[in-house]
């Protein structure tokens, strides 16, 4: 089974959608089954990094709307993250482009470490504070997950995997998507949003009866020979 994931680095509901899923695959029967393929989503193309104010006030301007009602907006995805263990220190959050991080993200999946990646940077922005956009930061951060550092200082100073971003953002306005976290299973089921694990799980076990009806229907496990059957044309063998 196969779940395409659309998100950025510096959106939190992804963070917390990120971890639901991880909750929602470890309940999972099939799990060991599930192919998770991760792709790039800018929220905000346009953005720089260190811009006058702090993130409440950014989001605040950007919104039109009361700086208190920010802080309390920035309190409450804090509490969301709680929930399912994670740290948003909101205060220290270096807000800025994420193109670059999209970028290095994709040169980790060629390399089989795209989740490790995602994480990695988002840890790296919604708990350590530290910059998704500065070179020399996203160079320490794809290097404590094992990326070559001497790959990665190669695709920043190019324009690799820019026609990998853009692609994927291109099939995001293709499919619809305007908003994510979005996760499409099996091409075909969307789940849009940072559903809770318990959603999650019964997506995936829907989609998995619907897709595995044949092998429901199959013999025992292990079985290397099919069973008697007829043809359409009346043949029994």
């Amino acid at each position: 089974m196969r779940i395409d994931i659309w998100s950025d680095i510096v959106c939190p509901f992804c963070y917390v959608g990120k971890r639901n899923l991880e909750l929602a695959l470890a309940e999972f029967e099939h799990r060991d089954e599930v192919e998770v393929v991760w792709h790039s989503f800018e929220l905000d193309p346009s953005a720089t990094e260190y811009p006058a104010g702090s993130l409440p006030e950014l989001i605040a301007d950007k919104y039109q709307m009361p700086l208190e009602q920010a802080i309390a907006s920035q309190e409450s995805l804090a509490e969301r993250a709680r929930e399912v263990g994670l740290d948003f220190n909101w205060r220290q959050a270096r807000y800025g482009n994420t193109f670059d991080a999209h970028r290095v993200i994709q040169y980790a999946a060629e390399q089989g470490l795209a989740s490790a990646a995602q994480e990695a940077f988002k840890l790296a922005y919604f708990t350590q504070g530290r910059s998704v956009q500065d070179h020399e930061s996203i160079l320490d951060i794809a290097s404590e997950i094992g990326l070559d550092t001497a790959e990665v200082e190669a695709v920043l100073k190019s324009d690799r995997y820019a026609e990998h971003v853009r692609a994927d953002e291109q099939l995001a306005r293709q499919l619809g998507i305007n908003g994510v976290p979005f996760f499409l299973i099996e091409s075909k089921w969307a789940v849009s949003g940072a559903q809770p694990a318990e959603a999650l799980v019964q997506a995936l076990r829907q989609v998995w009866e619907q897709t595995h009806q044949v092998e429901l229907l199959n013999p025992l496990a292990g079985a290397s020979e099919a069973g008697p059957s007829c043809d359409m044309n009346g043949n029994c063998s």
